[in-house]
């Protein structure tokens, strides 16, 4: 694993998405100068060849504890609805050899050695589970503390208010290694949507934690639940803290239908995260941003008993977003990588990293005549740096 960054050091010729070519000076993790006059004694120099570097990118929706990935191929049962989706999930991973911690550990490797800065990684949290996953996860994520900022939310998979003993679970999980607090759709599978939003914003003004929840409902009873989130945000004074993923009722709204959500989105602080997959409309990032309101994008599954796809890469799912939004052209493509990059970043909390100086040094290096070309070309980095030092070439952590 990672060692603490170097004091110094110098990436010569590196390419940055404005077409310039620059020396760029780390000095303890952060960018202190571009094409700097002179150097520190013994500053010792990694030469970029001048490839194109990007922003490191943020996975901001992930679920590590179900991936089969290092494992064995896992054949997939037929499911009609969610319910089957979740039933089949922990049928699936009742037959898991593999820890947790293992399993999420090789996942969390694939995405670091291609790019990955941060995730917000979902962790369920059920009786037929405990608290394995949260504990699991941690292992992990602490294992590469050096590699990967990590943010655990405790994840009410089968149901919260709904499945006896689980509302008691996840504030032990709180306190277990979780950092967020996560929700499920509260009508479409809790049932309650009172009692799951009371639970919720209840546990949150006790711990300060955020809240992120996943919401499939579509249509009207979709957007009534995007309303009452968005209502309790402010009552709670929760502005920034609170997120939708999937959000697939908003993706649906075209017209002033969506300009009215999209207001009420930014003026309520409740952030969304798309995973750009398939089955449905394409989340509006480009209608959404444009309206003040905080994007994020993740993996999602990889590889488990939901679906075979998914390879723990952002840079592939920025071409996949940019994909299913239609985008063509540079400025398009670029909006994409935007949301996967500083998109996931404020979303996390964490400082922007835009090879600017002050920034954290976390950045990949691409073989790519541009930043739209990357989008579309999702190439493996030939290097990714974190905090000034060379973590991983070729796909491989070093």
């Amino acid at each position: 694993m990672a060692t603490a960054a170097r004091a110094h050091v110098l990436f010569t010729a590196v390419r940055t998405a404005d077409g310039h070519t620059r020396d760029l000076l780390v000095s303890d993790g952060l960018i202190a100068a571009h094409d700097p006059a002179g150097l520190p004694d013994g500053c010792p120099t990694v030469d970029a060849a001048g490839v194109l570097a990007l922003p490191s990118p943020v996975d901001a929706h992930i679920h590590v504890d179900k991936t089969t990935w290092g494992q064995e191929w896992l054949s997939r049962e037929p499911t009609a609805s969610l319910r089957d989706l979740i039933e089949a999930d922990v049928r699936a991973r009742s037959r898991f050899t593999a820890s947790v911690e293992e399993r999420a550990g090789a996942l969390m490797d694939q995405a670091i050695a291609h790019g990955t800065r941060a995730m917000r990684a979902h962790a369920d949290v059920a009786p037929v589970h405990g608290l394995a996953g949260v504990q699991g996860v941690r292992a992990a994520a602490d294992a590469r503390k050096d590699l990967l900022d990590v943010q655990i939310v405790a994840f009410p998979q089968v149901g919260l208010v709904c499945e006896p003993g689980t509302t008691e679970l996840v504030e032990e999980a709180m306190s277990a290694g979780a950092d967020v607090i996560g929700g499920l759709d509260p009508i479409g599978y809790d049932g309650d949507m009172e009692g799951q939003l009371d639970f919720l914003f209840g546990l949150a003004g006790r711990t300060g934690a955020p809240i992120d929840i996943h919401l499939h409902d579509r249509g009207v009873t979709g957007i009534r639940q995007v309303t009452e989130v968005a209502r309790r945000t402010v009552e709670a004074g929760m502005q920034g803290r609170v997120t939708l993923s999937h959000a697939f009722a908003v993706s649906e709204l075209t017209g002033d239908e969506l300009a009215r959500t999209a207001a009420l989105l930014a003026d309520s602080g409740v952030s969304l995260v798309t995973c750009a997959g398939g089955g449905g409309p394409a989340m509006p990032t480009a209608r959404l941003t444009a309206s003040g309101v905080l994007v994020a994008a993740g993996s999602d599954g990889v590889r488990d008993a939901w679906t075979p796809f998914g390879d723990g890469s952002m840079i592939t799912r920025a071409h996949l977003l940019a994909y299913r939004t239609g985008a063509r052209t540079d400025a398009q493509l670029a909006a994409c990588y935007e949301v996967v990059a500083r998109g996931g970043a404020d979303l996390l909390g964490l400082p922007a990293s835009r090879l600017e100086v002050g920034d954290p040094a976390d950045f990949v290096l691409l073989a790519a005549g541009s930043l739209p070309e990357a989008v579309v070309d999702r190439p493996v980095p030939a290097a990714v740096v974190r905090g000034g030092r060379v973590i991983a070439r070729d796909g491989r952590l070093i």
